[in-house]
């Protein structure tokens, strides 16, 4: 069976000038400039393989400037690639802009015969089509007025109205559909997949992700011109969310200064701290078997971690976590809630983690604690090598842990009632 969209290896870059590049000699000359060309490469896409088969949808989604467009605008013959391979068998049928290809002076009824030329049709066969066309775009009533007179929404009804009257075998949809009305969106909806079920490969591209999810077979996610993610579009929907909402969190916290915690050591995001701070730890004390502060402890004896959460919306069933390592990374200790019943949790939140007998080789320790998603979906906030621990021995013991850890979750601001969960854990 032929593939009606088979691309491989496909690269194209763009040159991306500066902005306080000269535009003009006189600028060069009056900021003594002596370069005129200090733009840089910027890559569109890189090493993009993919295949639309017939009568399937697959759906194009990213972040503004990932390289979707351009892949839609190769596809569609709108210019050429650096490197790899574009093949399309098939006549194509593209909305790659709004308005492209139409002339703002010419009236609804000549754009139809100029654009339904130019997609390859004959004079005869679009006057032969005409009445569909109107119908269609349901712009009887404007159809010989002049296009500058048109709302975005009416130049959208009609230049899908013309791309779909050309039996395509090929379609290809860059977004524009967000700019009609809800009910032309589904009327234009139920023409894709009409066209569908003829064997029609239609590629869209698009921000909605409901729609996505719900009109596409698969869905490719692009990121800084590469394939992220291939494959069916739940999966691939979520792991684009999960990534979009740690980009914004990292965001949010970039201009945060670094906090400071009980141990002098700073908390700084993607060096010692990372998540997406739904819920985050807010304060980490090492206490011995009496509830004192401490920072080093007698081998044998017993350490109690309490760890203070704090969330600014409901955190479904998450995943605590705490390990004791090594300046080297040897994990001495893991151990987490996962196989707890885990409560949602609303509320300000203290967990504390008994260990009965430290029995760990006289040394420097860090206590590293964690907060995660349900099925450990994603990071909520996480603390690496900053809760120092120094284990003292009066003598040579055994090197490891005999102890099983065990969790007590409790509201923060009433320590003395009962604990929600109080459970342990095998080391």
């Amino acid at each position: 069976m032929t593939v009606p969209i088979r691309v491989v290896g496909l690269r194209k870059s763009f040159r991306r000038k500066h902005m306080l590049n000269p535009g003009t000699l006189k600028e060069a000359f009056v900021s003594r400039l002596r370069r005129f060309d200090s733009s840089e490469e910027f890559l569109a896409l890189d090493q993009v393989d993919l295949e639309v088969r017939q009568g399937e949808i697959v759906g194009v989604i990213g972040r503004n400037g990932a390289g979707k467009s351009t892949l839609l605008r190769l596809i569609g013959g709108v210019g050429l690639p650096d490197d790899g391979q574009i093949l399309v068998h098939g006549k194509i049928g593209a909305l790659l802009e709004l308005g492209a290809g139409f002339h703002p002076e010419l009236t609804g009824r000549e754009n139809i015969f100029v654009n339904g030329v130019i997609s390859g049709l004959t004079r005869a066969e679009v006057a032969h089509r005409f009445g569909d066309i109107v119908a269609f775009s349901e712009l009887e009533e404007s159809i010989d007025n002049p296009l500058r007179t048109y709302s975005s929404g009416m130049q959208l009804r009609l230049a899908f109205s013309i791309s779909v009257h050309t039996s395509p075998d090929i379609l290809l949809i860059d977004e524009v559909l967000a700019v009609g009305d809800l009910a032309f969106q589904q009327k234009c909806l139920e023409r894709i997949e009409h066209f569908r079920r003829k064997g029609c490969a239609i590629l869209i591209v698009s921000h909605d992700i409901e729609q996505v999810k719900t009109v596409c077979d698969r869905v490719i996610w692009l990121r800084d011109g590469k394939i992220a993610a291939f494959g069916e579009p739940q999966g691939v929907v979520d792991q684009y969310e999960r990534a979009m909402l740690l980009e914004t969190e990292r965001r949010r916290h970039a201009d945060v200064p670094a906090r400071r915690t009980r141990t002098g050591r700073e908390l700084r995001i993607d060096e010692n701290r990372k998540g997406t701070m739904e819920m985050e730890i807010v304060d980490v004390q090492l206490q011995d078997i009496r509830g004192l502060p401490i920072a080093e402890l007698k081998k044998g004896k017993a350490l109690v971690v309490v760890i203070a959460y704090t969330t600014r919306k409901t955190i479904r069933s998450p995943i605590f976590s705490l390990t004791i390592s090594d300046e080297n990374g040897e994990t001495f200790l893991d151990t987490n809630t996962e196989q707890l019943d885990m409560p949602d949790i609303d509320q300000d939140t203290v967990a504390n983690v008994h260990l009965e007998r430290i029995d760990l080789p006289a040394g420097d320790y860090f206590v590293d604690v964690g907060a995660y998603a349900q099925n450990w979906g994603h990071v909520y906030d996480y603390h690496w090598h900053v809760y120092p621990l120094l284990v003292a021995a009066d003598a040579k013991r055994d090197s490891s842990l005999h102890t099983p850890p065990r969790w007590e979750l409790l509201p923060a601001n009433a320590q003395d009632r009962e604990p929600v969960i109080e459970d342990s854990n095998k080391v």
